[in-house]
C-alpha cells in the first residue's frame, strides 16, 4: 500500500433504539388542568406527598424512594439510627477536612457540600468501597471465623498504613475504630438487624486480636444490606447520611478568618530535588 492510500474505514450502523421519553416508577405528577408543565399533585410510588408529609417522617419517605415501600417501624427505626450514628465522620476525616478547607477559603457556601461529597467517594474509608462492602456481605456463606482465618492467612498487611482485610473492615489508625464498634454493638441488637449485622459483628470479633475490626463504611454495608437496599445506591445513601455533618463543618468556618485554621511552617516542607 503506497503512503498515500486512504485506510479502509468500517461503518458500523447502530441499531439502538431509543425510548420516546423518559420513564420513571418513582415519581408520578399529575399536571394542572390549565398548564400541563405546572405539576398539581406529586405521588411517590403511590403515595400522595402532601398525605406523606402529613403522616410519615424523612427517614420514612427516603426509604420508600429507594425501596418502593414504607418501611416497618423495626426498619425505619434501624435506619434512623444508623442515620444519627453517622451523621457527621468527624474532623479527622478527608471529607471533613475538605468541607473546613473549602468554608475558610471563602469558597460559595453552594459548593461546599459537593467538594466535601467528592472527597468522601473515595476508597478509603469513603463511599466508593460502599457497594464492593455489600456485595461481600451478601456472598458470605461460611462462618465468620473461618473466612477470617482464611484472609488473615493470604492477606499481606502493608508495612505503613491500614489493612483493610475486606471491604469495610481493617484498622483504623494502626488500631480498631471503638465508636464503630459501639455503634455495630448498639444496632445489631435492634429488631431489624438481620445477617448481614450479625455475620459482621462475628467477623470484627475474629478480627480483633490483630488490631482490626468494623469500619464505618462496613456497619453502613450491612445495614443497607439486611435493610433489602441495592448495592448500587449504596455510596450515594452513605453520602445523603454524611452530608448534614460535612456541610455544618464547612460553614462553621466560612465567616472565619484564614487564621482560624492551621498553616504549615516552612520547617515541616520536604522537597525533593532530582540529583
Amino acid at each position: 500500500m503506497s503512503s498515500s492510500a486512504k485506510p479502509s474505514t468500517r461503518v458500523r450502523k447502530r441499531d439502538d433504539v431509543y425510548v420516546k421519553r423518559t420513564a420513571t416508577r418513582l415519581w408520578h405528577e399529575l399536571p394542572a388542568t390549565d398548564n400541563a408543565y405546572i405539576t398539581a399533585q406529586s405521588r411517590c410510588h403511590g403515595y400522595d406527598l402532601m398525605q406523606l408529609m402529613q403522616k410519615r417522617s424523612f427517614i420514612d419517605v427516603l426509604y420508600l424512594l429507594f425501596r418502593g415501600e414504607l418501611p416497618s417501624p423495626d426498619e425505619a427505626a434501624l435506619f434512623e439510627a444508623l442515620m444519627v450514628g453517622f451523621i457527621n465522620p468527624g474532623p479527622r476525616h478527608p471529607a471533613t477536612r475538605a468541607a473546613m478547607n473549602a468554608g475558610i477559603g471563602k469558597t460559595d457556601p453552594g459548593l461546599i457540600l459537593p467538594i466535601a461529597l467528592t472527597t468522601l467517594n473515595g476508597k478509603h474509608n469513603g463511599a466508593g468501597s460502599l457497594e464492593e462492602g455489600m456485595r461481600f456481605l451478601r456472598q458470605q456463606r461460611h462462618p465468620a471465623q473461618d473466612t477470617a482465618r482464611q484472609l488473615l492467612a493470604t492477606t499481606e498487611r502493608p508495612t505503613e498504613g491500614d489493612c483493610n482485610i475486606a471491604p469495610g473492615f481493617g484498622s483504623h489508625y494502626n488500631g480498631i475504630d471503638q465508636m464503630s464498634q459501639q455503634i455495630a454493638e448498639h444496632l445489631r441488637h435492634m429488631p431489624a438487624a438481620g445477617t448481614a449485622l450479625n455475620w459482621g459483628q462475628q467477623f470484627a470479633q475474629a478480627l480483633a486480636e490483630e488490631g482490626m475490626g468494623w469500619l464505618a463504611t462496613g456497619i453502613v454495608a450491612a445495614v443497607l444490606t439486611d435493610l433489602g437496599f441495592q448495592p448500587r445506591a449504596a455510596a450515594g445513601i452513605y453520602q445523603i447520611i454524611s452530608a448534614p455533618g460535612l456541610f455544618a463543618h464547612g460553614v462553621e468556618l466560612a465567616n472565619k478568618p484564614m487564621t482560624a485554621m492551621p498553616f504549615i511552617a516552612d520547617e515541616d516542607y520536604q522537597i525533593e530535588y532530582e540529583k
